[in-house]
């Protein structure tokens, strides 16, 4: 994580903690009130903060210490979640099934992952598993024909267990490294898509009892809090194995990275933080850490 997430979530919230740290007049219990406002406005969460506000020194008369402690406390809370996707080659298909809401980036997700695998001389597959929006197929395509790499894809409202299916005996019998699956964005008053998660997993594991080996949810940063409950709702219908946490270049709400890390321990293993296809990088708690400190 570089410049953009950095001047991303310092505008929303580094800048204000230095601020409250630094600024000339605040007593110890005024910086503990701002703190707790601060980090609760970035979507930090009410445990995580309190979790935060307990690790400070008891006394503040050494402000620089003081934020050093902060710093160290937010690394400590991120590095839980801190585990690196790292598909094993030669094993056959290594099925990762992309889950989330609709606008969340799941194929511009997928595209990155595609693109930085085929980068490694891996090869890849895709499987357009959102049937539910005819634009979802046509932009995974879009990605396969910019990279060259292989989508299998029916028409719009086909069955989506169907086609993760036939990605994934294609993948087998071309003997594919990784096979990224699409799938329909959960809509409101939608259940049965996110039924539907379930029935793509049962089908895909009569080929491969282990798949999917990495289920990985899509979140926008910038949903603050609501990201909370897309996790217990898409973990609910799937195992859900991993996040990437999208859209950092344009929101000050990094700190939601907090609240997930502390509430679900599911590990973070991307951040996105622009629109190229280099902009979707490994989670690093301590590079995480210092963006959100500015």
């Amino acid at each position: 994580m570089q410049s953009k997430p950095q001047k991303g979530m310092a505008a929303g919230l580094g800048a204000r903690l230095r601020q409250a740290f630094f600024g000339a007049g605040a007593s110890d219990a005024q910086l503990h009130e701002e703190l707790e406002t601060l980090l609760l406005t970035a979507d930090a969460g009410l445990p995580a903060t309190q979790e935060i506000l307990a690790a400070l020194p008891a006394g503040l008369q050494d402000r620089s210490a003081a934020f050093d402690a902060l710093q160290a406390s937010l690394v400590r809370i991120l590095e839980t979640v801190e585990a690196p996707l790292l598909p094993a080659p030669g094993q056959g298909p290594f099925v990762l099934l992309m889950v989330g809401v609709n606008g969340a980036g799941k194929t511009t997700t997928i595209g990155k992952l595609a693109k930085r695998w085929l980068a490694e001389g891996r090869t890849v597959m895709l499987a357009a598993g959102d049937t539910f929006r005819a634009a979802a197929v046509e932009q995974l395509q879009a990605w396969g024909q910019r990279l060259s790499v292989p989508v299998i894809a029916q028409g719009q409202g086909a069955d989506s267990a169907s086609v993760c299916y036939d990605a994934l005996a294609a993948a087998k019998a071309r003997k594919v490294d990784l096979l990224i699956a699409d799938t329909a964005g959960r809509l409101q008053n939608k259940q049965h898509l996110m039924d539907e998660l379930g029935k793509v997993v049962r089908v895909m594991q009569k080929l491969d009892s282990a798949a999917p080996h990495e289920t990985l949810l899509a979140l926008d940063a910038g949903t603050g809090q609501n990201a909370l409950s897309q996790v217990a709702e898409f973990s609910a219908a799937v195992p859900v194995t991993g996040l990437a946490l999208t859209k950092l270049d344009g929101s000050a709400k990094g700190g939601v990275a907090l609240a997930l890390a502390q509430r679900f321990g599911i590990p973070i293993r991307y951040v996105g933080v622009g629109e190229g296809a280099e902009d979707l990088r490994d989670f690093c708690a301590r590079d995480f850490a210092q963006a959100l400190l500015g």
